[in-house]
């Protein structure tokens, strides 16, 4: 087989892993970035990664086998961004309990990249947790993860599709962790809510709901920058796990 052939193969395939997690894991969602700009990019990285020895060559392959391939490749792809957005799933409940505490429950954004609707403290944790991921090189160590991946399972490989309890155990990490960053916010909101019923109680005649939302609102405004400041180190914990839990997915 010409070895251009085996290299142009080999640097698909392992553009076709790398694609989903440009094009559907966060933290990369949250940047907007053209499509064309995305795959190009995917293309680049895949043949970098042929071209490099790190990725393993693959076997020589008729149309059919290269298609069956890809497709194989798209799959593991998926696997990775699974791992990415279980986590950020896990952010955006955090906040979307806090949206709820504070009265802003009504209150969602429209991501630009995907156009759904996300809730608003939600999303700020969500883009703090994007901006500690690139500033602490996360995206490098990502490339490692996938050299990682391509050692386990070569490109064109078939690879074991892992236990459901595997998923839901890291799943339930990832919520716990995240319910810990908001954790801040939830507890001072939650003693808000106790102090305004006990004025409702002392003072009947006083509307709990009104003077609940303003209080509240400023209360947030005051908790949730120390929130944030306090809990960065959770977020963290948040990207290494979904870094660390993606080779144990391909095992």
């Amino acid at each position: 087989m010409d070895p251009l052939v085996g290299w142009l193969q080999t640097s698909l395939l392992v553009a076709l892993r790398i694609a989903p997690v440009l094009a559907f894991a966060p933290p990369f969602t949250l940047v907007r970035a053209p499509g064309v700009a995305r795959a190009l990019i995917a293309l680049g990285l895949g043949a970098a990664l042929a071209s490099s020895g790190v990725v393993q060559a693959a076997s020589p392959l008729s149309a059919g086998g290269l298609l069956a391939a890809g497709m194989t490749e798209l799959a593991a792809g998926g696997l990775i961004v699974l791992a990415f957005q279980l986590t950020f799933a896990a952010i955006y409940f955090a906040g979307r309990t806090v949206d709820v505490q504070s009265g802003m429950a009504l209150a969602t954004l429209v991501d630009p990249s995907s156009q759904a609707r996300t809730p608003l403290v939600g999303t700020l944790f969500a883009l703090l947790a994007g901006a500690a991921f690139f500033a602490t090189d996360g995206h490098f160590d990502l490339l490692k993860v996938f050299a990682v991946t391509f050692d386990l399972v070569p490109p064109g490989s078939v690879f074991t599709v892992p236990s459901p309890a595997r998923i839901g155990a890291f799943t339930a990490v990832a919520f716990m962790t995240a319910m810990g960053v908001a954790g801040g916010a939830i507890l001072a909101l939650f003693l808000a809510d106790v102090g305004i019923a006990l004025l409702s109680r002392t003072a009947p005649q006083m509307n709990a709901l009104v003077l609940g939302f303003q209080a509240k609102t400023m209360l947030l405004l005051v908790v949730l920058p120390l929130t944030l400041g306090v809990s960065a180190s959770l977020l963290l914990r948040l990207n290494a796990m979904a870094l660390s839990v993606i080779p144990e997915l391909f095992a």
